[in-house]
């Protein structure tokens, strides 16, 4: 009996394929039914529209209003976007006015490309954030994604590898986003992602090896479709593809990629290209001049080709930003300025316990000196402040009501000499 059950919708028997029938009172519904249903419904009241908390209720649901929901959409102006950056970000103000500019116009993609009223299309830019390691990269990212009405995604491209190897697919950067709109396509077609180490991918060598490079110049190729726009097949769990998989096509055309990397070495080979050669050898005040000088603002496509990322992926990334390595006195604003300064932490983990905490001017200074010869940018301030209230909040219960660290303290924790 049971192999005879069928869906009441499309007719398919039990044994055609399908996962499991639900019955009601007086047929059965099938999955593939179901998720038609479910995508449907999408489609008619939550496809048209970003942000669905801001839908107006009252608001009839004819067809012409469906058209006209992306106008509903407040756009921030780029000046909005980058004073809500200032909140979380000290300094780097090239990178942020570059970063709120793209955003602002992604926006604007979405909605006048959907009219596309003079048959012009709007294509989008791409953005390539270059800088040392602790300069703000993910941070800008994160922050973005505090503010955003859009699916926002972040997305390591360490762990991608060539189709057919131990690693994740380059379709797996596009699960995430998928999972950060709980499977809607339309709300993801509309997203960001991005995409952190890409100067991980880079190619290896340019020299003939025995062995595959399947982490670099392949995973580049793989990417080109992606970052350009097509339809693309994603595993719905992310990983890697196999034949059997239920995919999920996704349109990349309307997704906005953002993505950063340290691109170690990359300073050198910009040196080499704007620096006259001399002959001989190299006084300590040449050196001393040439490690001060940010050649990264001097970066060219033909050095990131030098680098190892392929012409193709450099074009698809026509916005290039760089982020300034940081001094002392930005290390010293970002302990103690932004909303979610360290020391403001800090502060709000020994207040649970009732303990105020205040540390001096001379100590905060100690600290930063530490870090920045450590050169591991603001993430450095923190294994060092974990270095000096480590003891505190092991013995919390022996702390007073008030914590001061003061500069002797501080040199004592960090053995400083």
């Amino acid at each position: 009996m049971e192999d005879s059950l069928k869906c009441n919708f499309c007719g398919r028997n039990k044994d055609n394929n399908i996962t499991f029938l639900i019955s009601g009172v007086n047929g059965h519904i099938c999955n593939f039914c179901i998720e038609k249903t479910y995508s449907i419904i999408h489609k008619k009241f939550l496809g048209k529209n970003i942000n669905i908390s801001k839908k107006n209720p009252n608001s009839n649901n004819n067809d012409n209003d469906n058209d006209n929901d992306s106008d509903s959409i407040k756009i921030k102006k780029p000046k909005e976007i980058k004073s809500f950056l200032d909140k979380y970000i000290v300094g780097q103000d090239e990178a942020k006015k570059i970063i709120s500019v793209s955003v602002y116009n992604h926006y604007k993609r979405i909605q006048y490309n959907k009219k596309n009223e003079n048959n012009i299309e709007i294509e989008k830019s791409n953005v390539l954030l270059i800088g040392k390691t602790g300069t703000g990269k993910t941070l800008l990212a994160k922050s973005i994604s505090k503010l955003l009405n859009l699916p926002f995604a972040i997305a390591d491209a360490t762990t991608l590898t060539e189709a057919g190897y131990v690693g994740e697919d380059v379709e797996s950067i596009l699960t995430k986003l998928l999972q950060s709109v709980n499977y809607d396509i339309n709300s993801a077609e509309k997203g960001i992602i991005f995409l952190d180490e890409i100067d991980k991918i880079s190619r290896k060598s340019n020299n003939p090896s025995i062995t595959r490079d399947v982490s670099g110049e392949g995973v580049q190729q793989a990417l080109l479709k992606i970052l350009e726009g097509s339809m693309v097949n994603v595993p719905p769990q992310g990983g890697r593809k196999h034949p059997d998989q239920k995919m999920i096509q996704i349109n990349t055309e309307n997704i906005l990629f953002i993505a950063g990397g340290t691109f170690d070495g990359i300073e050198k080979i910009v040196s080499d290209r704007i620096e006259e050669m001399s002959i001989g050898f190299i006084t300590n005040n040449k050196r001393n001049k040439k490690k001060k000088k940010n050649y990264l603002k001097n970066i060219l496509s033909e050095d990131l080709k030098k680098f190892g990322l392929i012409p193709e992926i450099i074009g698809r990334f026509p916005i290039v930003a760089y982020l300034n390595p940081l001094n002392k006195n930005m290390l010293k604003k970002i302990l103690i300025e932004p909303e979610n300064a360290l020391i403001k932490q800090y502060q709000k983990l020994f207040g649970m316990d009732q303990i105020s905490l205040n540390i001096t001017d001379e100590a905060l200074n100690i600290i930063v000196d530490k870090t920045f010869k450590l050169g591991l940018g603001a993430r450095g301030l923190r294994t060092f402040c974990e270095k000096i209230f480590l003891d505190y909040m092991f013995d919390i219960e022996d702390v007073q009501s008030t914590l001061n660290i003061d500069k002797d303290i501080v040199k004592h924790k960090l053995c400083y000499s």
